[in-house]
């Protein structure tokens, strides 16, 4: 089993205004190995995607330490790459010229940095539509995009914070199946946040359960499925998915957002 690259101890966060606290976060402790994939899940509004924005040090928790120790065992924070809900690729530039923007921001867009995202972009279908903007193609199309941006620049760990809500259901259920296909193919480690149960059973190799505001911790749960192969159909199809899908269901019915 890998070791971990991520882990968390005891993490606790409030926000803070003018009308008082309003804890958000309390003694949240896990760990994430290196290649893994892992979902979140928990009530609405109970701190999933402030966990994320902790992670990827957008916020510091009030309590708590997070450590990393990279698979060349330097303790270096890792590359962190965030997807969000909405794709955010800028209309007027094209779709190259979007999944290069950080490339460019960080001043590395060098003639191989630039080759390797039209690699990416030949691998998972959207190199003919590299000169497109982005109003020219589908919802689909735009989040494939999106987590390509993401990629070009090699990040250690990809946190996503619901990537596919904004898609229509059976665009969703495509794209995520290709999403998660494209992240064990890479052998990225990733974190997903998401409400959608089933989801979170076909895509991630464990769940984690948080309880109703402040969260924590309520359970973790290892998912082992049967499969024909390794599409999202057969995840779902799989003799164990009903087995899971209920468990998280009872496990979550008690929490309140």
């Amino acid at each position: 089993m890998n070791a971990p690259i991520l882990q968390l101890h005891n993490i606790s966060y409030s926000y803070h205004s003018l009308d008082g606290e309003i804890p958000a976060l309390t003694d949240i402790s896990f760990s994430v190995r290196q290649g893994e994939f892992l979902a979140v899940v928990g009530p609405s509004g109970c701190g999933k995607s402030t966990l994320l924005s902790i992670i990827a040090r957008l916020l510091t928790p009030e309590g708590g330490t997070i450590a990393f120790r990279n698979p060349d065992g330097s303790l270096n924070y890792p590359k962190t790459g965030y997807m969000l809900q909405h794709d955010h690729l800028l209309e007027w530039r094209t779709i190259l010229g979007n999944v290069t923007l950080g490339l460019e921001i960080n001043r590395q867009k060098t003639p191989e940095r630039i080759a390797f995202a039209e690699k990416l972009l030949e691998d998972y279908d959207l190199y003919k539509f590299k000169d497109k903007h982005p109003g020219e193609l589908s919802g689909g199309m735009r989040q494939r995009a999106a987590l390509i941006r993401t990629l070009v620049m090699n990040p250690d760990i990809l946190l996503l914070d619901e990537p596919f809500s904004a898609l229509d259901y059976q665009t969703r259920l495509a794209v995520s199946g290709d999403i998660g296909n494209i992240i064990r193919t890479t052998g990225k480690t990733a974190i997903l946040i998401t409400h959608d149960l089933s989801e979170a059973i076909s895509l991630a190799d464990r769940i984690i359960i948080l309880t109703g505001r402040p969260a924590t911790v309520k359970k973790e749960v290892a998912v082992t499925l049967t499969k024909t192969d390794d599409s999202l159909l057969a995840a779902r199809s799989a003799p164990e998915f009903q087995h899971y899908f209920n468990l998280l269901w009872k496990e979550l019915s008690h929490e309140k957002p």
